[in-house]
C-alpha cells in the first residue's frame, strides 16, 4: 500500500466569503463551513485514516474535529502547515491592498514565491516550512491514508512542491475552493495526482451555494 495525502482547504469563513486576506487572523468557521466540516466527516468516515495533520489556526481545527472526533483520531498540529502571512495585508480586500501598498502588490501578482505582501511571507517560505512537515509524515509512514487540514495558499505551494511547478506560479496554476480535497499519491515513480479540488462530498444545496 502506497501512501496517500488527502489535502483538505478548511470550510468557509467570513474571509473566504469577502475575499478579503485572512492569513494568520484566527476565524472561527460560518455556520455553513462548519456544515462543510460534518459534510467532508460524513463522506470519507469509512476511509481507513492512519493519521491527521493540522494547522493550529481555529479554522483548520474545526474542520477537522468532525472527523477526528467520528472516528477516534487524533489532530497532529503543525505550524508548518499555517496559512500565508500577510503582514500589514491582513484583514484588507485586495482593492485596499492595491492602493496603500501598490508598488508591494504589483511585485507580489507577479511573483509571490520570491516576492512577499508587505512585512509578510514569500512563497518559497511557505514552501520550505510545508515541506518539512512533509517530510516528517514520510519519515514517519510508509503507507496509509494522512489527512492534511490546511489553507488555501499554503496548500497550493505543497502541490507546486509535490508536481515540480514553481512555486512563483502558484496563484495562476492551480484552484483550490474553499472546504475542497486533492489528493496526491507518493507513488513508485514520484507524486501522482489523483484528485484536484474537488466538493462533491458536499451536500446538494451547499455545491448549489457554492456554484459547483
Amino acid at each position: 500500500m502506497s501512501l496517500k495525502l488527502y489535502l483538505l482547504r478548511h470550510g468557509e469563513t467570513t474571509a473566504s466569503l469577502t475575499g478579503s486576506y485572512c492569513g494568520r487572523l484566527d476565524l472561527e468557521l460560518t455556520p455553513s463551513g462548519a456544515e462543510m466540516a460534518k459534510d467532508f466527516a460524513k463522506f470519507y468516515q469509512d476511509l481507513p485514516w492512519t493519521a491527521v495533520y493540522c494547522s493550529p489556526l481555529k479554522r483548520t481545527l474545526a474542520t477537522a474535529k468532525p472527523i477526528c472526533e467520528l472516528l477516534g483520531l487524533d489532530i497532529n498540529l503543525r505550524d508548518g502547515l499555517k496559512e500565508i502571512y500577510y503582514g500589514q495585508w491582513e484583514g484588507k480586500s485586495p482593492e485596499e491592498v492595491n492602493q496603500e501598498y501598490h508598488d508591494d502588490y504589483v511585485r507580489w501578482l507577479a511573483d509571490p514565491g520570491w516576492n512577499a505582501p508587505t512585512d509578510g511571507e514569500k512563497g518559497i517560505d511557505i514552501s520550505r516550512r510545508s515541506s518539512e512537515v512533509l517530510e516528517e509524515i514520510e519519515h514517519t509512514h510508509s503507507s496509509g491514508n494522512i489527512l492534511i487540514v490546511s489553507h488555501k495558499a499554503t496548500i497550493r505551494i505543497i502541490l507546486c512542491y509535490l508536481l515540480g511547478i514553481d512555486v512563483g506560479r502558484f496563484r495562476d496554476r492551480i484552484g483550490m475552493p474553499v472546504a475542497s480535497v486533492s489528493v496526491v499519491e507518493l507513488a513508485r515513480h514520484g507524486p501522482l495526482i489523483h484528485v484536484m479540488g474537488d466538493r462533491s462530498h458536499l451536500r446538494q444545496d451547499l455545491r448549489k451555494r457554492l456554484g459547483t
